[in-house]
C-alpha cells in the first residue's frame, strides 16, 4: 500500500483526504516516480472545487490531486524510453502528483531530468508556475527597455514573471498587497497596491506592456492607460479576456523555457521563494494557506 491525496466529491479543502491506496507499478511503456515533493498551484484546488473546470482537464471524481512533482524514477516498464531507475526528475502528472508514487507514460513530454544543484522542493515548483510566467511574457513580446506592469506579482506565478522580466532587461511594476511590498522590492520590482484606482497609481511609471496573473483588474487598467491589447496578456480571465488582450498559459511556453529557468536558478540569477512546506498529511492546511492569496512564493507538499 501507499499514500495518495484523493477526493470523492467536488468542494473546498475539506474534501481532500490522505488515504492508503494500492501501490501503483509501471506497466509497459511507463515509468514510476517515487515522489519527494509536490508543488501546489491554484489550478489544483480549482479542479477539486469546480466540476466544470475539472471536466476541461479530463478530471472526474473520485480523483487524485496535484500536478507538479519532483522525485526519482524507481521503476521502468518494458519498452519505456528516456529515463532510467535512479534518475531524478521533475514535471507534471495530472491529478496524481500528491502521492507516494506517480506512474507516467513514455515518451514523457511532461517530465524532465532534475539538474544537479536544484532540490526536489524547488524543482516541484517549476513546471506550472515557471512555464506560465514565461508564456505570459512571451505573449506580449517583452523586450529590453520595456516597463511592464505585472498583476499579482507576489504570487506563485508572479515571482517567476517578475524575475524573468528583469532578466529580459525590463523595468517591473508589480501589483500586490502592502505587506508584500518589501518582498517585491527584493525581487527587483517597484510595488503598487492593487484595487480601485490602479491605473492612476501606475500612470507615472508609463508602462509599455502588462500581464495580469490574477483576474482582469490589471489588464483593464493597462487598457485604460492606452497600452495596445497585443501588449497585454492574461492567464486567468478565460478564453475571451477584456478588450482583445492575449489569453495564454503554460501550454503556450516554448520547449526551451524550463531550461532557461533552471539555468538562471543555478547561476543565482533567479530565486524561488518557498513560502511554506507541509507534510502530505497536512494537505488541507497547505491548500488553505495558498488559497488565502497572502503567501509570498510557493507552497510545497513533502513526502
Amino acid at each position: 500500500m501507499s499514500r495518495a491525496v484523493v477526493y470523492e466529491e467536488f468542494g473546498g479543502p475539506e474534501v481532500l483526504q490522505v488515504r492508503e491506496v494500492p501501490e501503483p507499478h509501471a506497466g509497459p511503456g511507463e515509468i514510476r516516480v517515487r515522489v519527494a515533493a509536490a508543488g501546489l498551484n491554484p489550478m489544483d484546488w480549482g479542479l477539486a472545487a469546480h466540476a466544470n473546470l475539472a471536466a476541461q482537464f479530463g478530471v472526474t471524481v473520485p480523483s487524485g490531486f496535484g500536478y507538479d512533482l519532483a522525485g526519482m524514477v524507481d521503476e521502468v516498464g518494458d519498452g519505456a524510453t528516456g529515463f532510467s531507475v535512479g534518475q531524478r526528475v521533475f514535471g507534471g502528472a495530472m491529478a496524481r502528483a500528491a502521492a507516494d508514487f506517480a506512474v507516467v507514460p513514455t515518451p514523457a513530454s511532461t517530465l524532465w531530468p532534475t539538474p544537479s544543484g536544484i532540490s526536489d522542493v524547488v524543482a516541484a515548483t517549476l513546471p506550472v508556475a515557471g512555464l506560465t510566467a514565461a508564456a505570459a511574457l512571451a505573449a506580449i513580446g517583452l523586450k529590453r527597455g520595456d516597463t511592464v506592469l505585472i498583476g499579482g506579482a507576489a504570487g506563485g506565478v508572479g515571482v517567476f514573471a517578475v524575475q524573468l522580466a528583469r532578466l529580459a532587461g525590463a523595468r517591473v511594476i508589480g501589483t500586490a498587497s502592502a505587506e508584500t511590498f518589501d518582498f517585491l522590492r527584493e525581487l527587483g520590482a517597484s510595488p503598487v497596491a492593487y484595487g480601485p484606482g490602479l491605473a492612476d497609481r501606475v500612470r507615472s511609471f508609463s508602462p509599455t506592456a502588462a500581464t495580469d496573473l490574477f483576474g482582469t483588474e490589471t489588464a483593464s487598467a493597462a487598457l485604460s492607460l492606452g497600452i495596445p491589447p497585443e501588449r497585454i496578456s492574461t492567464i486567468a480571465a478565460g478564453p475571451n479576456p477584456p478588450g482583445g488582450v492575449r489569453a495564454t498559459g503554460g501550454v503556450d511556453a516554448g520547449p526551451a523555457e524550463l531550461k532557461r529557468i533552471t539555468d538562471a536558478i543555478l547561476s543565482g540569477d533567479l530565486v524561488v521563494p518557498i513560502a511554506a512546506t507541509f507534510a502530505l498529511e497536512r494537505v488541507r492546511e497547505a491548500v488553505e494557506l495558498q488559497a488565502s492569496r497572502h503567501v509570498h512564493g510557493k507552497v510545497v507538499l513533502t513526502l
